[in-house]
């Protein structure tokens, strides 16, 4: 490769982090700029609504390369600056302090950002949204054993953030306005699991309540849903999802399907600029549809696909997608995507233990399997959903069938 080559990846989110020195270790011997818009180093986001919001972890424990990685790659970055537009003619990239930087290969790596809530009282101090370090950093004030918390969404975000205050011995509660939490992502018997789990470590989970105002004249002191209830709070934090930042992408005429749209190769319609990460929306091979992931092993997977392919060694995206949870002492691990199923097998005591597991099958096609504390059945879940072959929904459900004899069988 060219040494007067530049890369530029443009936003500090986990896709940038492991691309920019993976670059350099496949061969790319030209410079590599990353610049993000954030003041910190790239950091890993899931902690924010853990360890990080708790205090067990401190603010460089978090970043995901020290300085001394991008320094010994020779990776230069800029941080607290914006980039307002590309060039594509002249291959330049601008950016808000009015530098035009020029690049022979841009990355977008600019992830996604809160999907924010439009009622009454969400600008009143103590109302946060959680997604970034400066989200995290003006929480932690407001949380401790003698405050309220009322979170609004239950989602994962939404449970990991009620888990985590919880333990900080907060009163919480969490409102869905859909009939369940988990609703769009899990199946009922999954969900109902995480109700339970939820209540016994003393969370209030409310279904079927939308959260129509925020109370309070300077500062949040309750949150008003559409039942007419009042739920009292010091802090509120709204997790209603997320979308993903494309703005800059679309206007330099690069094609957006809910993401902007790659190619195998992350290549997007431009053969100059590629992307990785959230922001990005690619064609699955496993399940023959056009996808937009939210999680960091799809992150990491594309960032190392840009790599190949800026390094001219081209790789196709084959990869399954899978994602996980921690809440209290569950560790949910969820590979592939259950969109479509019309069997869910469940494998161990869903209703009275901590330990079990969800298969979810379209006919006898295994599309995605959930696992709570099972490690194990996870991993064989995974080879079993790559293997394509078709199960009995009889066999999977019973305990003394092992997954490895199916998988072998």
């Amino acid at each position: 490769m060219d040494t007067k080559h530049r890369c530029i990846i443009i936003g500090g989110s986990h896709a940038a982090a492991q691309l920019a020195p993976m670059l350099r270790q496949r061969g790319w011997a030209g410079s590599i700029s990353l610049i993000s818009n954030e003041y910190y180093l790239p950091y890993h986001r899931p902690p924010l609504s853990k360890e990080y919001l708790v205090g067990k972890k401190s603010l460089e424990q978090i970043f995901i390369r020290s300085p001394e990685v991008y320094r010994k790659s020779n990776i230069s970055i800029t941080l607290g600056v914006t980039a307002t537009s590309i060039d594509r003619g002249n291959k330049q990239l601008i950016l808000n302090d009015g530098a035009s930087l020029n690049y022979d290969k841009l990355v977008f790596t600019t992830g996604a950002r809160v999907r924010k809530l439009d009622i009454p009282g969400v600008n009143l101090k103590g109302v946060f949204y959680l997604r970034n370090l400066s989200n995290a950093q003006q929480i932690k004030p407001f949380t401790g054993s003698d405050k309220r918390a009322v979170i609004i969404g239950g989602g994962y975000i939404g449970l990991e953030t009620a888990a985590a205050l919880r333990k900080r011995g907060m009163q919480v509660t969490v409102l869905e306005a859909l009939p369940s939490i988990l609703q769009r992502i899990s199946a009922p018997q999954v969900a109902d699991f995480f109700i339970r789990t939820h209540r016994e470590e003393g969370v209030k989970i409310v279904a079927n309540e939308q959260a129509k105002a925020i109370t309070g004249k300077k500062s949040v002191v309750s949150v008003k849903g559409q039942s007419g209830t009042e739920y009292p709070a010091d802090i509120v934090i709204i997790g209603i999802g997320i979308i993903p930042n494309t703005e800059l992408a679309a206007e330099a005429g690069l094609h957006i399907d809910n993401g902007i749209k790659v190619d195998e190769y992350a290549r997007t319609n431009d053969a100059n600029i590629l992307a990785a990460g959230d922001c990005t929306s690619h064609y699955n091979p496993i399940y023959q549809r056009q996808l937009r992931l939210e999680s960091v092993q799809n992150a990491q997977d594309q960032a190392s696909v840009v790599a190949n392919t800026l390094c001219g060694n081209l790789k196709p995206y084959t990869a399954l997608p899978w994602f996980w949870s921690d809440q209290y002492n569950l560790k949910l691990q969820i590979a592939g995507l259950s969109h479509g199923y019309t069997d869910v097998v469940i494998r161990g005591d869903i209703k009275g233990s901590r330990s079990f597991s969800a298969f979810y099958l379209q006919e006898s096609k295994l599309l995605a399997v959930d696992t709570v504390n099972s490690p194990q059945e996870f991993l064989l879940g995974k080879r079993l959903i790559l293997q394509g072959k078709p199960l009995d929904a009889e066999q999977l459900a019973n305990k003394d069938i092992t997954l490895k004899s199916l998988l072998d069988n």
